[in-house]
């Protein structure tokens, strides 16, 4: 049977439409009333706020969005290029010495286990003296990609061979290569005032320890060098501990003053008068200091040079980062008087023909050292050797030109400890008491009580002979001294 509506059902269906139509037509009106006083509103804003009032309300709801958002921090890339000749040993590009320094430095943050594509290459080393070698370096292959932190701030580097092919591709003919070096915009005054000077402080020390040694000779008018091995270090230097850390402090902090040097408008340079006894350890100690600090050694014989001239210009002849060393420099100059005087001539070293007139002067030295002369140069270290202060010209002593007076003296407990664990590897044994009292009572220098540790290679025979030594020292002291100074 058909379902058939009722008249009532559908007088109540028309009331309810009859609403609903109603209350749509109150909404656009209210809609309408809602647009008409919001353009009225901004009618009267325009005619009444000034422009600079709303352009800081846009802005402050510009900056309230930015800080509620999740919109990604802008990232900032420094590009640092590198182009090279094959031919050449030395980079040819302005920013080079920046690269070279980068890649050294990465060189020491990659991690060979977390990146999956390395690559072993070479590098250039450009010697103070000019010289060049190659060295070998870990980086990164062509889109590989590292990170480092520094001072908590993330910097992001990645590498681009704009060759494509490596060490066999078109760099060969002069292709280019370049380092990215990404982080946040707001670290940008970080990473150019502290992170790249960083970098570049970083590499140079690195670059100094891998340098191989030479100490030079002054032959005729120039240098010559061969390769200086020379194993002291300041751990096996037998000396007074606080002496020698006091050493090292000083050459530390000379180090790190290139600019407090330019300041002050001095030559940034360091002296050191080395002094005490023969066999005391000042020729290990210039070793030492040459070996920690990665500079080359200049020994100059004075004997060999003929003028004032010719000194000046072995003395500019030196490069920077270098250590000059005159050794007994109480026998250069066998008078305290700064004036030269004439001496044996002798034949040219070049011809063998001509005579000369030795006319060097200690004036002639002071002036490289602490005149005019001494800014031909920086970083560099001035060591004199003598076993009699007391007979240097006072014009040698005084600060400015040996800034740093060290006496090495006769061994003590300190010494004798060190060379006791250089050459036995101990650091106790029951013979030690005894040797310490000894020790406070006997002069001997480190040369000789090495020379008894030398006698056997069992501790205990070798402890023995310095033992019997030391006390032969006490009992007879003025003959020992008499056979000293023989020997000396």
């Amino acid at each position: 049977m058909d379902y058939l509506p009722s008249p009532l059902a559908g007088m109540a269906s028309s009331a309810e439409g009859a609403k609903v139509l109603n209350a749509y037509k109150e909404a656009l009106a209210t809609a309408a009333s809602v647009s008409a006083y919001a353009m009225l509103a901004r009618g009267i804003a325009r005619e009444l706020v000034p422009e600079e009032l709303r352009a800081a309300v846009r802005w402050g709801a510009s900056f309230v969005r930015s800080r509620l958002g999740t919109r990604e921090k802008e990232r900032h890339t420094i590009i640092i290029r590198r182009t090279v000749d094959k031919n050449h040993c030395a980079p040819f590009d302005d920013g080079s010495s920046l690269f070279e320094a980068a890649r050294t430095y990465l060189a020491t943050k990659i991690n060979p286990r977390a990146v999956p594509r390395l690559r072993i290459s070479r590098s250039p080393l450009i010697e103070p003296d000019g010289t060049c070698s190659w060295r070998t370096l870990l980086s990164m292959e062509d889109g590989g990609s590292t990170t480092d932190v520094f001072e908590g701030v993330e910097f992001c580097w990645m590498y681009m061979d704009a060759g494509g092919g490596g060490d066999n591709g078109n760099r060969g003919q002069g292709g280019s290569e370049s380092l990215e070096l990404s982080f946040d915009a707001e670290h940008a005054d970080m990473a150019l005032e502290k992170y790249v000077p960083f970098i570049m402080s970083a590499a140079e020390e690195l670059r100094r320890q891998d340098r191989a040694l030479k100490i030079f000779l002054n032959d005729g008018g120039a240098w010559q060098g061969i390769n200086h091995h020379h194993p002291a270090t300041f751990d096996a230097l037998a000396m007074d501990s606080e002496l020698k850390q006091s050493v090292l402090d000083d050459l530390d902090r000379f180090l790190q003053r290139k600019e407090y040097y330019q300041r002050i408008g001095k030559a940034w340079k360091r002296g050191y008068l080395l002094y005490g006894p023969p066999g005391t350890g000042k020729s290990s100690l210039v070793a030492a200091m040459a070996n920690y600090l990665r500079f080359n050694l200049y020994d100059l014989d004075l004997s060999g040079v003929f003028s004032n001239s010719h000194l000046q210009r072995l003395l500019i002849d030196m490069p920077n980062k270098s250590i000059l060393v005159i050794e007994d420099i109480d026998c250069c100059f066998d008078t305290m008087s700064r004036e030269g005087r004439n001496e044996d001539t002798y034949d040219d070293y070049h011809t063998g023909a001509y005579q000369h007139e030795r006319k060097i002067t200690l004036s002639g030295l002071l002036n490289f050292i602490d005149g005019l002369w001494s800014t031909t140069g920086e970083e560099r270290i001035i060591v004199f050797t003598t076993n009699y202060k007391d007979r240097l010209d006072p014009a040698l002593l005084r600060p400015g030109r040996m800034d740093m007076h060290v006496y090495m003296g006769y061994c003590g407990w300190e010494a004798f400890k060190t060379l006791a664990r250089n050459y036995h590897l101990v650091d106790d044994h029951p013979l030690f008491p005894e040797i310490q009292e000894l020790l406070a009572v006997v002069e001997v220098t480190p040369a000789e009580v090495s020379e008894m540790l030398l006698r056997s290679e069992d501790v205990d025979a070798a402890l023995g002979v310095l033992m019997e030594f030391l006390q032969g020292r006490r009992h007879a002291p003025d003959e020992a001294k008499h056979n000293h100074d023989e020997a000396r």
